[in-house]
């Protein structure tokens, strides 16, 4: 089962460049990709500078994704931001988790099992949506509370999973460090995605574990993803591995 994958921190829809707040550029950016599954950070519901506008019901209707899990992470008197999961695929086992580490900025992830058909199958994998903090300690804290947490510490290791999402990883070292011992390996090779205009870090990342592999994975650097956020988006090509426990007919 081939599965394509999009990670992409959408700044609120804000221009990396230009600043200006411009939710279709986004769009024509994800409808290029088209992702069977989207892990969006900084998506708005409410929020003036974003013309009030609910950015997660918005993208699920242009992309024609109609599932989604949304957990909104910064609240203000009108309005907030947080992750978006977006499939293809019906979405259930939803989960937030809190990330925020004493009194730093909330932080925090959002999970789902999107259950994929192809060719009369059904198998389910686990999607992990993270945005982490901006000091090293502090990710590695939340890194470190993720790994024991429900639902990702009762999970089967081959039970196939895609964490993705803006990681802040300056230094590209949490996947060495945190992900890898494990079992998860990084979806194609370490890339800069930030600043998308002239991209210096890799802040973002996708990793897979369990019965999955990932195919391709890299940013998309062209005019419009350059101009539509301050990230790049990461696009993977992912295969779900055959089990016979896990698949059933439909």
């Amino acid at each position: 089962m081939r599965l394509r994958l999009v990670s992409w921190n959408i700044h609120k829809g804000i221009g990396g460049i230009d600043r200006r707040y411009d939710l279709e550029r986004v769009i024509q950016v994800l409808l290029d990709q088209q992702p069977d599954i989207a892990l969006l950070q900084e998506v708005t519901e409410g929020m003036p500078s974003s013309r009030f506008h609910d950015q997660a019901e918005i993208l699920g209707e242009s992309l024609d994704l109609p599932h989604l899990a949304y957990g909104r992470e910064h609240r203000f008197r009108m309005g907030g931001y947080g992750n978006l999961i977006l499939s293809r695929f019906p979405l259930t086992d939803l989960h937030h988790g809190d990330l925020t580490v004493g009194w730093r900025k909330k932080r925090g992830f959002i999970s789902a099992r999107s259950h994929v058909r192809h060719a009369g199958h059904t198998r389910s994998v686990v999607l992990f949506n993270l945005h982490l903090g901006l000091a090293g300690s502090e990710r590695a804290a939340q890194l470190g509370r993720f790994l024991e947490c429900h639902p990702f510490a009762g999970l089967h290791a081959r039970t196939p999973i895609v964490l993705g999402g803006d990681l802040n990883d300056l230094w590209g070292s949490l996947g060495p460090r945190f992900l890898s011992p494990v079992g998860f390996s990084r979806a194609g090779s370490l890339s800069n995605t930030f600043p998308a205009a002239l991209p210096l870090r890799p802040l973002d990342g996708i990793f897979v574990r369990g019965d999955v592999r990932a195919a391709a994975c890299g940013p998309r650097r062209t005019a419009l993803t350059r101009a539509a956020s301050d990230h790049l988006p990461l696009t993977a090509e992912l295969e779900l591995l055959v089990s016979e426990e896990e698949i059933s007919r439909t």
